[in-house]
């Protein structure tokens, strides 16, 4: 009687790719986009330091996100290769 090892074995990277893909697909639908900050403008005028940062946002479209999850899913059902 043979024992079963597939918990052994380390996961396919393309079942580790489909659960980012869910992953990132389900926080771009629930959180809608991701903002960040980026430096703009530098004045040195002597002892003194000016710099202007601007928030910019990035909106995540649905569609984005439903085909992220979609393709994720689609990699993690198919079977891979031997």
């Amino acid at each position: 009687m043979q024992a079963n090892t597939t918990h052994n074995r380390p996961m396919n990277p393309t079942k580790i790719i489909g659960i980012i893909l869910i992953v990132l697909g389900v926080a771009g639908l629930a959180m809608g986009g991701f903002t960040y900050t980026k430096d703009t403008h530098e004045a040195k005028i002597g002892p003194i330091q000016l710099s202007v940062k601007e928030k910019e946002t990035v909106n995540v479209p649905l569609w984005a996100g439903i085909g992220a999850i979609a393709l994720g899913v689609v990699l993690l059902v198919v079977p891979g290769r031997k």
